[in-house]
């Protein structure tokens, strides 16, 4: 189990300039807008990418230590490079390919978990990896895209189903959407891993793209949307292809020329290790 599929050093500069500020600026924004001021802070950062929540962290919690990790070699020289320009805090970066995290037990104040792109499973697992890592009295959080995300999506893989006939292809989209978290739902996810106290926070916005091709060929739907509804997918490998070409198909002709706005339901959960 991993935190996701690393970047690749071409992946990285698209990465940093395209999808984070046009996309997971508003994930990072919600998380870091949650944490409870401590002094002095120490901050996990799980699957810290390039390093964008760091300067918001900075902000946040001054003279903090924090540790971020991540799968990609190539994102951590660029988050390095980007740290070793912040002021008052401490920032050191490890790569991290699987779990256990190399974090050691009870020793942050504060952990995050910004969008991850895995399976249901694999979430609650860096859940529980969420919790093993807090001191007690410890908080951490999460955001996600949750339940009401990309509907134009889900709506185009229920339409290639409903047209090919492929009953078990439409149970497994439906089973994948419900399995994106509700407020209900992400709640209880982190009162499981033995986090308390939780509070979530859920806030609508709408990407805009200028045709439906602007939005396929777009970083934000190649690396982070598409792969985060494919992790969630458990269907034959042909059948999702397949699904995914409609979509794709699907989007260029019905906004071949009108603009293309992806809805996304953010989530942003907090909670605390009291045990």
């Amino acid at each position: 189990m991993s935190l996701g599929t690393p970047l690749t050093g071409a992946e990285v500069a698209v990465f940093d300039t395209s999808i984070i500020p046009r996309y997971l600026t508003y994930f990072g924004t919600s998380a870091v807008e949650m944490v409870i001021p401590y002094s002095p802070a120490a901050v996990a950062d799980i699957g810290c990418r390039t390093g964008y929540v760091e300067p918001m962290l900075a902000d946040k919690l001054p003279g903090a230590n924090i540790v971020g990790v991540d799968p990609s070699p190539q994102a951590l020289t660029l988050a390095r490079a980007k740290a070793s320009e912040l002021s008052g805090v401490h920032v050191s970066l490890e790569l991290a390919t699987g779990m256990p995290l190399p974090l050691p037990d009870a020793s942050f104040t504060h952990g995050l978990l910004v969008h991850p792109v895995v399976s249901a499973q694999a979430r609650y697992a860096l859940l529980a990896e969420l919790r093993r890592i807090l001191v007690l009295g410890g908080q951490g959080l999460v955001a996600l895209p949750v339940r009401g995300s990309f509907p134009e999506i889900y709506d185009m893989l229920r339409e290639y189903a409903l047209r090919q006939d492929l009953a078990d292809f439409g149970k497994a989209v439906e089973v994948a959407a419900a399995s994106r978290p509700t407020i209900e739902s992400l709640s209880e996810e982190l009162e499981k891993v033995g986090l308390g106290e939780v509070d979530v926070d859920v806030q609508l916005i709408g990407v805009a793209f200028n045709s439906g091709k602007e939005f396929l060929e777009d970083p934000i739907a190649q690396m982070i949307v598409f792969p985060d509804m494919r992790a969630l997918l458990e269907a034959d490998p042909g059948a999702v292809e397949a699904g995914f070409r409609y979509v794709s198909d699907a989007i260029t002709k019905y906004w071949s020329e009108g603009a293309f706005e992806l809805t996304v339901n953010i989530g942003c959960a907090s909670g605390r290790r009291f045990e």
